[in-house]
């Protein structure tokens, strides 16, 4: 049965799988379960294999899609009908029948979704949230930490995503086995096929000695791929057969190799986005999306900041200091584009500041300008080039389509016009920063 984690998205396939039944000919009541692509056809090479006379040897391509399944004949001799009609490349929706030749086959989700009930605790492992978004996410980690089922998360920076996963790894049977990060987006392009399955003495320039991947050193345990959006897609089909068939060959090799592992993932982009832009492989996005998992952003979750505040402060030594009303109004008023990562930096410096000063309290803040100063770049130490460029580009983004869609009064349609932009888009960007915008044509 498929667990329903995505409360928001808006594919029409959502992330469960899709099951094709025959409905006709010889091959009657046959099943088979839709993954990212499907061939039907007489011919054993295919995955759907009909022996009908009226099929023939590859008679069609199905593939699947955030906004649909995708059918193209493959120049049939007879032809594939949608309801009916004729068609050389259409998109087919659950629910409707399919006619290859005279076969007809229907295309229906594969269990019943189940709504998790939010958890109880306000808090699942490190991860702290009371707000209904983040218990939400706690009582389906809850239920899926146990299995071996791929996880993906995804959210802005900053907002745990790292931490969730060592969480997930924690409540699992593989507690004690390995726990290995590969962050896609920090290791150079040339290295990231080496740090994923390892690699030969003499392979390439610099490759003085054998070298075993996370895949061979984790055996056992989890693999937490982070910033899987940023893996070269020369690489993804090498990854996806990992996850298929639990097999490698380390960079020069030619011994295959097998693996135990599971494997969480974690991005920032919209990889549903990156894969209708041709910058995502869709078999390894559904290959990975067996439980995909949203992580909302602070200022989605302000009822969050007060728990979080508390917490920091005991954690960084700073437990006897108290906040004033006013610096907590300050502090869940802000936007937090940089999350939870952004108010422990803010939290640590006043931290330091009140301890130098002698004082009880953390009375005053300084948060990032919203007003005045919104161009200028403030750079930090303590974070990589990823990060910050992460953080200024969300940033961006949010100021603006804030900025956009004041000039045309919250009017999506109106804003998306003189932008020169799609406006589902618009509109999906709007609610991602969670700003408003009404979506009628002036």
């Amino acid at each position: 049965m498929e667990i329903a984690t995505r409360a928001h998205t808006g594919s029409a396939l959502g992330s469960g799988g899709i099951v094709a039944h025959v409905l006709s000919g010889t091959q009657k009541g046959v099943t088979k379960v839709l993954g990212g692509r499907m061939t039907i056809g007489k011919a054993a090479d295919n995955d759907l294999v009909l022996s009908d006379d009226t099929v023939s040897r590859h008679h069609c391509e199905l593939v699947r899609a955030p906004d649909g399944i995708h059918v193209r004949d493959l120049e049939s001799t007879n032809g594939t009908k949608i309801d009916g009609t004729r068609v050389r490349e259409a998109m087919v929706q659950p629910g409707s029948v399919l006619k290859v030749g005279e076969v007809e086959i229907s295309f229906r989700p594969a269990a019943q979704r189940i709504e998790v009930m939010p958890s109880d605790k306000p808090q699942f492992g490190p991860a702290l949230g009371q707000s209904l978004a983040m218990r939400t996410i706690f009582g389906i980690l809850e239920r899926i930490a146990p299995t071996d089922a791929t996880v993906l998360l995804e959210g802005e920076t900053g907002t745990g995503k790292d931490v969730l996963a060592r969480a997930v790894w924690s409540a699992s049977a593989r507690a004690q086995k390995p726990f290995l990060v590969v962050d896609c987006g920090a290791v150079s392009y040339s290295l990231i096929e080496s740090e994923l399955f390892g690699h030969e003495r003499g392979s390439f320039t610099g490759a003085i000695s054998t070298r075993q991947g996370a895949f061979e050193l984790a055996d056992g345990g989890t693999v937490f791929l982070d910033e899987i959006g940023e893996l070269p897609l020369d690489v993804q089909p090498k990854l996806l057969r990992v996850l298929e068939s639990r097999e490698f060959r380390r960079v020069g090799g030619n011994k295959p190799m097998h693996t135990n592992v599971r494997v969480i993932a974690a991005t920032k982009r919209d990889l549903q986005r990156e894969v209708a832009g041709g910058k995502f492989r869709e078999d390894l996005y559904f290959r990975l999306a067996v439980v995909p998992v949203t992580v909302p952003p602070l200022r989605s979750r302000r009822e969050d900041i007060p728990l979080l505040v508390q917490h920091i402060l005991k954690g960084a030594q700073g437990a006897d200091l108290s906040v004033s009303p006013e610096t907590m109004t300050a502090l869940s008023a802000h936007d937090w584009p940089g999350n939870v990562r952004e108010l422990r930096n803010v939290l640590e410096r006043a931290i330091y500041m009140a301890q130098a000063t002698g004082s009880s309290e953390i009375g005053v803040v300084t948060l990032p300008t919203s007003s005045g100063g919104e161009t200028a770049f403030h750079f930090e130490p303590d974070r990589s080039y990823r990060e910050t460029r992460a953080r200024y580009d969300s940033e961006f983004e949010r100021r603006y389509v804030k900025w956009l869609l004041a000039r045309h009064g919250g009017n999506i349609s109106a804003a998306a016009r003189e932008a020169k932009m799609d406006r589902k888009h618009l509109h999906d960007m709007a609610k991602k920063h969670g700003l408003r915008g009404e979506g009628g044509d002036d």
